[in-house]
């Protein structure tokens, strides 16, 4: 009997104050099949969650209540065994209507505008780690 080939899921990591936010991405992105996901609700742990999770990728809100997304970025940037993983920060500070399709690139860092929809999300993901 054939062994089946093993499936490479592309780990995404989900960095969000708000739970609901966070698991809906989870249950849209794990329903492609194609991602295994993992969510973190309070910024001041999310470094650790990087080092224990080894993500492909990182969603990361901008604006959270303990440490913001730009200061757990710098963290994350700063430390040899977690700077190259590629960061996509998720914003509802702006909109579709400003920026456009809602994936961006400003200043050299990825931004998606929220309400995100799962194609554009898996898009972003896909277009991000293709150029890294």
């Amino acid at each position: 009997m054939r062994a089946h080939p093993t499936v490479h899921h592309r780990k995404v990591l989900v960095i969000d104050d708000e739970a609901s936010f966070t698991r809906m991405v989870k249950l849209n992105l794990e329903t492609t099949g194609n991602y295994e996901v993992y969510t973190i609700n309070e910024s001041r742990k999310a470094f650790d969650a990087v080092r224990a999770y080894e993500p492909d990728i990182i969603l990361l809100d901008v604006v959270m209540p303990e440490v913001d997304g730009g200061d757990v970025a710098n963290q994350i940037r700063n430390h040899a065994d977690t700077s190259r993983i590629p960061i996509i920060f998720v914003s509802a500070m702006v909109s579709r209507k400003e920026s456009g399709s809602g994936f961006y690139n400003s200043g050299g860092e990825h931004f998606l505008a929220k309400p995100v929809s799962t194609e554009l999300l898996t898009h972003a993901i896909e277009h991000v780690l293709t150029k890294n």
